[in-house]
């Protein structure tokens, strides 16, 4: 017979090993649903999301940031009070380069009278829809860095994307189409961590489509099967490999595969509707630029992502261009400006009319802005010490601006915003308060903003 000690001193590993089951469950994502909708920690201003990125590095000083002063100090090398501050260039010699002052010309826009370079014609109708913020910055010159940390808060790999924290927190409205959808209309820099699921399950990954043709590859059903024969195979494949997943629950991958083959099985209902940009009027083509083939493309993946939140897909990030102006950033925007001004005004203007704008939010922004002293004869270097984005919609009131640079726009020195910061802003604008939304992996619990975030800016995008 065994002691009452003996009993206990036993039994107590048994009691560990089930604390210690639930825990691996709970982050291994057992949920059975783990996409099904879930509630906001507060009232959302918006229920979809509109990432408008642009790639490579837009000069917030040709855009949104006009620096009367470097038009006084064109071609002058840079005053020494600059210096002196302990500005750290890295890559610049700031003793020899020349400021350069922006080529083209700012106007107030709006009953607000913000200030757009006329890069952007069309969508300065809509001045008083955006909230311009002139003051983000964060810590990195090289590109991979700065496109990780824009969108996943991180300068490291291996961290969620916002699109896949915002699936994490509050799930799919749709279960005909991918949640979180990402198109671009030029080769991506960088890799798919941009919008990958890092510790999070694979479950809650962005869905890579194509922006020209079909959106999605290999989505009709077979000719030689039924619509019967299909759904028996799919049950029987499904079968098999939740048995297989029996033997390998760690492995997030293989329960999102799954997943995904039930979802292809119901898109073939949806997507070809969505798809079929016949049904749009020839007034809304137009809108969007279909009528001139540089902005055609970007244009269709406008009208795609309002066709895509319409139908209740979460995140939508939208890549667009090169904007990486080194040698002629006056050329480099120009003709990229071009290819978009016109599609993201069309946006603006189809959500508007349709009610959707409301709910919305609609993001612009690249991974860092360009430096106010010249590279070569005509060009602008890398610079994330202050740069601008602006947003739009999703509860968001437009007309104001937020933060400023300094007066050649080096850096950021008034109400400096990190992208920890405008991640926490996106995150509260849904309902979701990002020191509450965490993830426990490696023995602590994580979340999107890491330490920071402190400086939420969605009470003053809100107010009127």
């Amino acid at each position: 017979m065994r002691s009452r000690r003996e009993f206990l001193e036993k039994s107590a590993h048994g009691f560990g090993a089930i604390a210690l089951s639930f825990l691996m469950q709970s982050e291994l994502g057992a949920d059975p649903d783990p996409l099904a909708p879930k509630p906001p920690h507060f009232a959302a201003k918006a229920k979809n999301v509109i990432f408008l990125f642009m790639q490579g590095g837009p000069s917030h000083l040709d855009t949104f940031d006009p620096k009367p002063e470097l038009a006084r100090f064109d071609g002058q090398t840079v005053p020494p009070s600059f210096r002196a501050e302990g500005l750290n260039l890295q890559n610049l010699n700031a003793a020899e380069s020349k400021l350069m002052a922006p080529r083209r010309t700012f106007r107030r826009y709006g009953r607000s009278g913000i200030e757009i370079s006329d890069l952007f014609p069309n969508l300065a109708r809509h001045a008083d829809e955006l909230a311009v913020i002139r003051s983000c910055y964060h810590e990195s010159f090289i590109h991979g860095p700065a496109f990780l940390v824009m969108n996943t808060g991180q300068l490291r790999m291996g961290y969620p994307s916002l699109g896949s924290w915002i699936l994490y927190g509050l799930g799919a409205e749709s279960r005909e189409l991918p949640a979180y959808v990402v198109m671009a209309d030029t080769a991506l820099r960088s890799s798919k961590t941009l919008f990958g699921p890092g510790f999070l399950p694979a479950v809650y990954q962005g869905t890579m489509v194509r922006s020209e043709g079909a959106l999605f590859e290999n989505l009709a059903a077979p000719a030689v099967l039924s619509a019967r024969e299909q759904q028996v195979l799919l049950e029987k494949v499904g079968h098999w490999n939740r048995q297989h997943l029996q033997t390998r629950e760690e492995d997030t991958r293989l329960a999102a595969r799954i997943r995904s083959y039930e979802l292809a099985f119901r898109m073939q209902a949806a997507a070809p509707e969505l798809m079929d940009l016949s049904r749009e009027s020839e007034a809304t083509r137009r809108l969007y630029g279909f009528d001139d083939k540089r902005t055609e493309r970007y244009g269709r993946m406008c009208l795609m992502a309002r066709r895509l939140v319409e139908r209740g897909v979460r995140f939508v990030q939208l890549y667009n261009g090169e904007w990486d102006g080194h040698n002629e950033c006056e050329q480099n925007h120009e003709k990229n400006a071009w290819s978009c001004d016109r599609p993201i005004a069309g946006l603006l203007e189809d959500l508007k009319s349709r009610g959707l704008l409301e709910t919305t939010l609609v993001i612009w922004a690249g991974e860092f802005g360009r430096t106010p002293v010249m590279q070569g004869s005509r060009g602008r270097d890398h610079s994330p010490y202050g740069f601008s984005i602006w947003m739009a919609g999703g509860g968001v009131r437009g007309g104001k601006v937020i933060g400023a640079t300094d007066e050649f726009g080096f850096r950021a020195v008034e109400n400096r915003v990190h992208p920890n910061d405008l991640h926490a802003t996106v995150l509260s604008l849904v309902g979701l308060d990002h020191l509450k939304l965490t993830y426990h992996f490696q023995g602590r619990d994580f979340r999107a903003t890491d330490v920071g975030g402190l400086n939420n800016l969605a009470p003053a995008l809100t107010r009127g």
